[in-house]
């Protein structure tokens, strides 16, 4: 249970240093004191994560952007005061706050308000920021849960705060506004859609750009298995052919999909937001199943669907 002893325990865990896993709505992160370099590279040494892989940094609300961004333009403000607290996270040109550590080296630093109220009252109560990557092992499958924190990290974490299940289930979406037009660099938990409406343009995914940022690298979120992807109307297809070179196959995907009767599914809803909430879950049950492969059911490219298809094909890419 999160007692207000627990949420003290925790705060004085980051101030000294320590590293906590902590609940978001996307998903759980490795939090350390972001103004704490020794700290925030123990998350890089926990994670196994290249420290030129830029982290994102949570902070209490939008009044805390001038703290680590020296420039914030109206179009961020606008995003900010939309979708914050929310699955948001706007790259920004950073103050001397955002050290290398956090930044990857880079001149910007990614920022953003998590909508989770246990992160939300760790935030408030430090008064500061925390950089915090998804809490499991580098390029693996994100946790959304307490449990799957556990199962990956163990001791190695000094707190785990478990603040249920992850209500979105896939990171945040990232939008560029260090310099010129306003780019996505990584789909996530909020539409593209939703972006374009309140900065009334159209906003391009750039999957090419000088900015590193979290989660962009072409092989990421890979469950054990390997990952093949497919449209609806290829699953079958695909999966007699995989079965054929003599290999165990699951599938995820809806409950509409017509299969064998001895093929395991694993039920990912064809419903964006739904089939968001579950994925990362659902790769996990598959691995501890044993399966060679997957067979992944696109969803449609549009809403949230773009960010799953694009989670999918990270999971599926070359190791």
């Amino acid at each position: 249970m999160l007692t207000p002893d627990l949420l003290d325990r925790a705060v004085e865990l980051l101030r000294r240093g320590g590293v906590i896993a902590l609940p978001t709505e996307t998903v759980y992160g490795l939090a350390a004191n972001a103004e704490d370099e020794l700290a925030v590279r123990r998350v890089f040494a926990i994670k196994g994560r290249p420290a030129t892989h830029p982290l994102i940094v949570h902070i209490p609300d939008e009044e805390y952007l001038p703290e680590w961004a020296r420039v914030v333009p109206d179009e961020a403000r606008a995003l900010a005061k939309a979708f914050w607290p929310g699955p948001l996270t706007l790259v920004l040109p950073r103050t001397s706050k955002a050290t290398d550590a956090v930044t990857g080296g880079q001149d910007t630093v990614a920022l953003r308000v998590p909508g989770h109220s246990v992160a939300m009252e760790v935030l408030e109560r430090l008064g500061g920021g925390v950089a915090a990557p998804s809490a499991n092992r580098f390029g693996r499958v994100s946790p959304t849960t307490a449990e799957h924190v556990q199962r990956d990290l163990g001791s190695e974490v000094d707190l785990v705060l478990d603040g249920g299940p992850s209500t979105v289930g896939v990171e945040s979406t990232i939008v560029d506004l260090s310099s010129g037009a306003p780019a996505i660099l990584r789909p996530g938990g909020l539409a593209t859609e939703d972006v374009e409406r309140v900065l009334g343009r159209t906003v391009p995914v750039r999957t090419s750009t000088t900015v590193r940022v979290s989660g962009s690298l072409a092989s990421h979120y890979a469950p054990r298995a390997g990952v093949v992807l497919a449209e609806p109307d290829e699953v079958v297809q695909r999966v007699e052919a995989l079965r054929a070179q003599g290999l165990r196959v699951g599938v995820l995907g809806p409950a509409s999909l017509s299969l064998p009767d001895d093929v395991q599914r694993f039920d990912v809803p064809g419903e964006p937001a739904q089939a968001a909430r579950v994925l990362y879950a659902r790769l996990r049950e598959a691995d501890e199943q044993g399966h060679d492969v997957l067979v992944a059911c696109l969803p449609a490219a549009s809403g949230l669907g773009i960010a799953v298809r694009d989670r999918l094909s990270r999971a599926a890419a070359p190791r």
